[in-house]
């Protein structure tokens, strides 16, 4: 399906994905589409679509996504390519890029915060994951 201008619409990128509660996963998650986890994972997660973090939600990994709303737990770097936000009971261990960050009074989160940094396709290997390599 293709929107007004051409470009294909969100719907079309994948479905929504959830993990839920007392569900625990080892090993790395790709997907297109948007993501919810109320459970436990072990690894890397990287979608093109948004991520949602549930307050039980707990990830031992990187995490890189186009949007991404966190209330639960992340140890390991986040890098999101629009908006980020931080509710009260999120609890980040790591690094953090995203374009645009929104912290609730209430969450934690100890690492360092690159603001406004351009990640790239996140699917095209070897691209877009070293906003920090720009100077002024």
């Amino acid at each position: 399906m293709l929107g007004i201008n051409g470009k294909q619409s969100n719907t079309e990128t994948g479905s929504v994905n959830l993990i839920g509660g007392g569900t625990k996963i080892v090993g790395d998650i790709n997907s297109n589409g948007d993501i919810r986890i109320d459970g436990y994972l072990v690894g890397n997660l990287s979608t093109n679509g948004k991520f949602v973090l549930g307050p039980q939600g707990v990830i031992e990994g990187n995490v890189i996504s186009g949007n991404a709303d966190i209330s639960g737990e992340i140890k390991g770097t986040i890098k999101i390519s629009e908006s980020l936000s931080l509710k009260k009971t999120a609890r980040i261990q790591g690094d953090i890029i995203t374009g645009k960050l929104a912290i609730e009074s209430g969450a934690i989160f100890n690492g360092t915060c690159n603001m406004g940094a351009k990640v790239k396709n996140i699917n095209q290997p070897g691209e877009g994951l070293n906003a920090a390599s720009k100077t002024a």
